[in-house]
């Protein structure tokens, strides 16, 4: 490409002034662009602030119709739902999962009544319902296995599809899970319920806040190396990206988020279909300890990070700041 050089090209004409800057932007967040994670608890009238996300608490049913409410009128398009599962519904098979009346499936229908006109994506996987923390089912030697636990999210997804979701996202990383799903799926005429697959999600030290809210933390037995991918990978991540693509996911999603922005980019560039982030628990405390210190104004970390993942491809994060960026956008 023939270029001008200095001082006929002057890169800093552009920036000069803040309409100019505007006009030049490449990329731009909207409130859009986020989905917003939200954790269920039992009980009514119910909030369970959350020790390791500051800011981020646990709600009732009914209190999370009203931060579907809130969504909704900040210009949120989709909420992401998470249950904190009782310790006496939990079992090693965690067929809780499969139990039309359990939390999700009635946080689900509750925002559906309230607020019909923003979306749910539902987190499959059996983690939040096993007594062993795992996503899946155990062997006698403690391994999970593959393709008895697709059994049992095909049922989770189908319970969740019927409540009302309108994206069901595999989580667990089992092999071959989004083809069997999105099968089942359309054979019980469920044919525009979305997947999307978390398809690049990563053995990451970043989810410890995350199992606590959902209760996971103090049960989880061993680690989740056998089935979440090496934080060493990335040309693994394409190859599972392009099976889960094969298989009928809609869009995909790499865990987490920051650290993986170099993943995110090598998967938009390659597939082309719609990319999502998941900002994780661990990167949302790190934020807030660094703006409670004062290391940076928390206002500009939250905007700054997550414009980075639109420039790296992404055509929307789950983001646990979605509704302060919603409304710091909006102002």
């Amino acid at each position: 490409m023939t270029q001008a050089s200095y001082p006929a090209l002057r890169l800093r004409r552009t920036r000069a002034s803040a309409w100019s800057r505007a006009m030049h932007a490449e990329n731009r967040l909207n409130p859009s662009d986020f989905i917003w994670p939200l954790f269920v608890t039992e009980g009514s009238q119910m909030e369970e602030p959350i020790k390791s996300l500051p800011g981020v608490s646990r709600w009732s049913v009914d209190l999370i119709v009203e931060r579907a409410r809130e969504a909704h009128a900040a210009g949120i398009p989709c909420l992401a739902l998470f249950p904190n599962t009782q310790p006496e519904r939990r079992s090693d098979d965690g067929v809780e999962a499969l139990n039309p009346d359990n939390l999700m499936c009635r946080a689900i229908r509750a925002i559906k009544d309230a607020v019909p006109d923003i979306g749910i994506l539902t987190d499959v996987a059996l983690d939040p319902y096993t007594a062993h923390g795992q996503d899946g089912l155990l062997d006698e030697a403690g391994y999970v296995v593959n393709d008895a636990t697709i059994d049992m999210l095909i049922g989770q997804s189908l319970n969740q599809a019927a409540a009302g979701a309108d994206i069901i996202a595999p989580s667990d990383m089992m092999d071959g899970r989004v083809g069997a799903i999105r099968e089942a799926l359309e054979e019980e005429g469920h044919a525009n319920v979305q997947i999307m697959a978390y398809a690049a999600k990563y053995a990451s030290a970043f989810y410890g806040p995350f199992r606590d809210a959902v209760g996971s933390g103090g049960l989880l037995k061993g680690n989740k190396k056998t089935y979440q991918m090496d934080p060493a990978n990335s040309q693994e991540a394409l190859r599972e990206v392009a099976l889960d693509i094969a298989e009928g996911a809609d869009s995909v999603m790499v865990k987490p988020g920051l650290p993986y922005l170099d993943i995110i980019a090598r998967v938009k560039d390659r597939f082309e279909v719609p990319v999502f982030a998941y900002q994780v628990s661990g990167e949302y405390a790190m934020l807030e300890a660094a703006a409670a210190v004062g290391a940076g104004d928390r206002d500009a970390l939250v905007l700054e990070t997550l414009l980075a993942f639109k420039r790296a491809g992404c055509s929307g994060v789950l983001t646990y700041h979605a509704l302060h960026a919603a409304r710091l956008l909006g102002a």
